[in-house]
C-alpha cells in the first residue's frame, strides 16, 4: 500500500517555474515506478512523465521534454517534478502516482497501470 501527497501547486506567469513534490508513505515506494499525470478542465488525464524505482530511467511526454525533469529520493519516500518555462496550456491538475507493479524497468504511459494515485495539485499558468 503507498499512500500519495502532491505539493507545490499554485499560481505562476507565463515563464515561470514551479516544483512539485509528491511524499509517499508505504514501505514499497522506492520499488515503483512513478508517473506524473495532469488533468486540464474537459480534458482526459494525461501522462507527463514517469521515473524507474531507482531512478535510472526516466520518459516524458513530447509536450514537456525539455521542459519538465523528473527525479525521485528514496531515501525520503519523495519524487518532484521540476516544472521550467510554463506555458498557460500547462494549466491543469497534476497527479503523482505509483505504477502496479515493483522493480519494472520501463515506464508505463497508460492510466490503467499505475495503482495508487494522490489527490493531485493545481498548477495555473497566467499569461
Amino acid at each position: 500500500q503507498v499512500q500519495l501527497v502532491e505539493s507545490g501547486g499554485g499560481l505562476v506567469q507565463a515563464g515561470g517555474s514551479l516544483r512539485l513534490s509528491c511524499a509517499a508513505s508505504g514501505r514499497t515506494f522506492s520499488r515503483h515506478t512513478m508517473g506524473w499525470f495532469r488533468q486540464a478542465p474537459g480534458q482526459e488525464r494525461e501522462f507527463v512523465g514517469g521515473i524507474t524505482w531507482s531512478g535510472g530511467s526516466t520518459d516524458y511526454a513530447d509536450s514537456v521534454k525539455g521542459q519538465f525533469t523528473i527525479s525521485r529520493d528514496n531515501a525520503k519516500n519523495t519524487v518532484y517534478l521540476q516544472m521550467n518555462s510554463l506555458k498557460p496550456e500547462d494549466t491543469a491538475v497534476y497527479y503523482c502516482a505509483a505504477d502496479v507493479r515493483r522493480l519494472a524497468f520501463t515506464i508505463a504511459r497508460m492510466t490503467a497501470n499505475y495503482e495508487y494515485w494522490g489527490q493531485g495539485t493545481q498548477v495555473t499558468v497566467s499569461s
